[in-house]
């Protein structure tokens, strides 16, 4: 306890020096645990962009290349799904709920989804997290539309704003279907996944402004008015995918292979969990040169340490030789210089940790409503204290060497006075 009360003291003695360095490697340890937080944060919200889904079923296609146009919206499909396959599918006992989604149009960039109610009521994210709307409310009409929270940002509209759905999915004319408008019942509160960036129409009303199209374009001279389009058969004959809630997960990979075998037309069923791990693990290797790079950061900060209790040694060389006069052994100096190593380090790390429950305090709202990364802010985890433990112990570790210096150093050493 002497020898410990002695190590604060000297400290003390130098404290300016002591909490620069302090400082250093607690920013060191906050940006390393700021990292880890946001790598972790970010895997879990990607993973969780879609939850409470069971399968997703399309066309045939690769796992990825499905998850990507059917959630993310990313790229088109290969084919569609027939209608009738479609409802056999859903007419299967296992089916607890299913939702259609037809793509192929946009509204200024942003893809127009053709769904129906069910899709607001059975998408989940954020493991079990519903969506909710900021505004308005859901599809009632032919030609109501949803629109998701960064559509109505980026572009500015409101409850009761009309909107042109253009044909095709690039940034075109919104000339395409100009004369059957939609009309904004509702904007979907921010989730932080694609749902955000999308239009949401009934899967009715994407038949309706097709009526007088054919063959990717408008049928010369055919222009059929909204009344009548009303009163016609909407059926869909297509969807391009669907989203799967089965009563029970027991039956999952039965339910897979049924679809995956499926005799009318080629189809696949995809476990949206298993795709979105697969999708980040060709997509995650940023995360990794992050942890890299911060890691390389605490390095620094131990090396400086390193540096600045070799360079204060060179100035205390009076007093560890005061010290070894009234009695200190050799190892007591080398404890000693260990010991005020070990405490720079443990207060660093402390501190770091700290700081970065005050950054989660504070970014934590801003993060979730601005970008839609949750992160929690919980009790550390056992990574979190074996990163400290390792921060603490590479401190007493980066003391050895100016304590096996001093070790060496003889008495005379320091009474000696150097020109």
């Amino acid at each position: 306890m002497s020898l410990m009360r002695l190590a604060l003291l000297s400290l003390w003695n130098r404290r300016l020096t002591a909490i620069l360095t302090i400082l250093g490697i607690a920013l060191s340890v906050t940006l390393f645990l700021s990292v880890e937080k946001l790598r972790t944060g970010a895997r879990e919200s990607f993973a969780n962009t879609i939850s409470g889904t069971d399968l997703i079923v399309g066309a045939r296609a690769g796992d990825v290349q499905l998850l990507l146009y059917s959630v993310f919206r990313i790229g088109n499909a290969t084919n569609n799904i027939t209608w009738e396959s479609y409802q056999d599918i859903a007419a299967r006992r296992e089916v607890d709920w299913i939702v259609p989604i037809s793509l192929g149009d946009s509204h200024r960039g942003y893809r127009v989804v053709g769904t129906t109610p069910g899709f607001f009521e059975h998408y989940r994210y954020r493991r079990d997290t519903e969506l909710r709307f900021a505004a308005g409310t859901t599809l009632d009409d032919l030609f109501d539309t949803v629109i998701g929270a960064d559509v109505a940002k980026a572009l500015g509209y409101a409850v009761g704003d009309r909107i042109v759905v253009s044909h095709g999915t690039g940034r075109g004319s919104e000339a395409g279907h100009d004369d059957k408008p939609f009309r904004v019942t509702g904007i979907l509160a921010r989730t932080g996944t694609p749902v955000d960036r999308a239009v949401y129409v009934g899967l009715e009303a994407i038949e309706a402004i097709h009526v007088d199209w054919q063959g990717g374009g408008r049928v010369e001279g055919l222009r059929i008015p909204v009344e009548r389009v009303r009163n016609m058969d909407l059926t869909p004959k297509t969807v391009t995918a669907a989203l799967v809630g089965l009563k029970s997960r027991i039956t999952t990979f039965r339910f897979q292979r049924f679809v995956n075998e499926y005799d009318a037309e080629p189809l696949t069923a995809i476990l949206p969990g298993v795709a979105l791990s697969n999708l980040w693990s060709l997509v995650g290797v940023a995360e990794r040169a992050l942890s890299a790079v911060s890691l390389m950061v605490i390095v620094t900060a131990l090396l400086g340490l390193v540096t600045t209790l070799l360079a204060s040694l060179e100035e205390r060389r009076r007093e560890m030789a005061i010290l070894r006069a009234n009695g200190a052994s050799p190892r007591t100096i080398s404890v000693l210089l260990t010991a005020e190593s070990g405490l720079i380090a443990l207060a660093g790390a402390l501190l770091g940790l700290a700081f970065l429950y005050g950054l989660l305090f504070t970014l934590q709202p801003l993060l979730d409503s601005r970008f839609g990364l949750y992160l929690k802010i919980d009790a550390p985890d056992l990574q979190d204290c074996t990163i400290l433990g390792i921060v603490v112990l590479a401190g007493i570790a980066a003391g050895f060497i100016p304590a096996w210096r001093a070790y060496r150093r003889s008495l005379a050493d320091g009474m000696s006075i150097r020109s």
